[in-house]
């Protein structure tokens, strides 16, 4: 779509989003110094600024009026903004946390580069590209019991080349809304139901992986009957949770 904010080649049309939705281009260019000039910001944040981020443009901006669904005290609207980093640079996760913090509501982070190391989905190498590629990002809530300070996390896509990336409007409120595209961002699904739930999966799958591997090194390197058993004890206990989680 002519006249579309865009990060690199992409735009909300192109990301498959409304077109009611598309911010105008000479309205989507944002200075940094809007995000870092608000309250004390540190050194190394004002670094990460400069050196892991290139350019900010807002590319859309979900509502009701222009997605059909139906309203959301928590979530009137939700940010598509894009932040083009160095080629072969990491999503700026620093960057992505301080500019969320700073609104309510959710924000879609779409990362585009130009070339860096792609992992092929299929084989599991990983090669370096030149072509322009993209990752999603979202800074979302962790659930924590009433009463319990709130805790927030960015989670980030794996990058893929940009004709690759692609945003749904799911669900039948802006909150469900939310929850699918951080289910897109996340795990690669439209559906949001349990999204914390598989969250928390998942993140808990990565911690068992590892716990799994120093057992088994631990196992390779036992010298007693006793320590081999404890170790191999262990990675049975391992297995059978990451059997679970994987139901």
């Amino acid at each position: 779509m002519a006249g579309a904010a865009s990060c690199g080649s992409l735009n909300a049309p192109g990301l498959g989003l409304p077109l009611k939705a598309t911010v105008p281009d000479a309205k989507g260019a944002l200075p940094k110094q809007m995000f870092i000039g608000r309250g004390p910001v540190s050194a190394k944040l004002r670094q990460r600024f400069t050196t892991d981020l290139e350019s900010i443009a807002m590319l859309a901006i979900l509502r009701s009026s222009n997605t059909g669904l139906t309203e959301s005290r928590r979530f009137p609207e939700i940010l598509v903004l894009g932040l083009h980093v160095p080629g072969g640079g990491a999503v700026p996760v620093e960057v992505i946390d301080h500019i969320a913090a700073q609104r309510p509501g959710g924000i879609v982070f779409v990362c585009v580069r130009d070339g860096g190391p792609l992992t092929d989905p299929a084989s599991g190498q990983t090669v370096e590209s030149d072509v322009e590629q993209c990752a999603f990002a979202v800074r979302r809530n962790v659930p924590v019991k009433p009463g319990h300070t709130p805790i927030t996390k960015v989670h980030a896509g794996v990058w893929r080349p940009a004709t690759d990336a692609h945003l749904t409007v799911h669900g039948a409120t802006m909150e469900e809304l939310w929850d699918s595209l951080c289910a897109q961002v996340i795990a690669d699904d439209v559906d949001g139901s349990d999204i914390d739930k598989r969250i928390a999966a998942r993140e808990r799958a990565v911690f068992l992986a590892a716990e799994y591997a120093k057992a088994e090194a631990a196992h390779g390197r036992a010298k007693t009957t006793e320590q081999r058993n404890a170790a191999y004890g262990k990675m049975l206990a391992i297995r059978k949770e990451l059997a679970q989680l994987r139901v």
